[in-house]
């Protein structure tokens, strides 16, 4: 799999790098005997105006038309999560995704974390994704962090020192508090 550090757009089926393109007309040469394969900007970057990627399992949604709020809220999904309406609590996932109409209080922890919506708390994850449509007030922890352009963030950004800084606890019983 490609993976770029900065945003791409797709141009008539060809990656243009900060807004740098070719000539239209100019095509690249192809071997003999080869048939010419359409270039495809990789799945991180593909649409900066996508609501959201599409993941490789069946995902839980919450959608936009759904709040979720209250006091001392975690929510913990062992697969994929769309998040496309608010959420006040933390979140606990293997792949989280905040839509564009998506908004978050409180702390995101995910394996895999793709940001195009709002979210006001911290972020962990092994991979962290701003989308152009992302707006983040808080704190990211991070192994490896994209940001498109066009996405808002005030915070501050730290690597993670070792997988428990972003790891998300994925055991919904590590969550409840024994009092109750």
């Amino acid at each position: 799999m490609l993976r770029c550090d900065w945003p791409l757009r797709a141009k008539r089926r060809r990656c243009v790098v900060f807004g740098r393109g070719t000539n239209n007309d100019q095509k690249p040469p192809t071997p003999p005997g080869a048939s010419p394969s359409p270039m495809t900007p990789p799945r991180d970057f593909a649409s900066a105006s996508s609501p959201m990627m599409t993941p490789s399992k069946p995902a839980s949604v919450i959608g936009s038309d759904l709040a979720i709020v209250g006091q001392r809220i975690t929510l913990v999904c062992q697969s994929a999560l769309v998040i496309a309406g608010e959420v006040s609590g933390d979140i606990h996932g293997d792949d989280v995704t905040v839509g564009e109409t998506g908004k978050v209080t409180g702390t995101v922890s995910a394996r895999n974390l793709s940001v195009h919506g709002e979210v006001n708390g911290q972020l962990r994850g092994e991979t962290v994704a701003l989308y152009a449509t992302a707006r983040i007030t808080g704190d990211i922890i991070q192994k490896n962090l994209v940001i498109a352009e066009g996405a808002q963030f005030d915070g501050r950004v730290r690597s993670a020192k070792d997988q428990s800084d972003w790891q998300p606890v994925l055991d919904a019983n590590a969550h409840r508090d024994p009092n109750a």
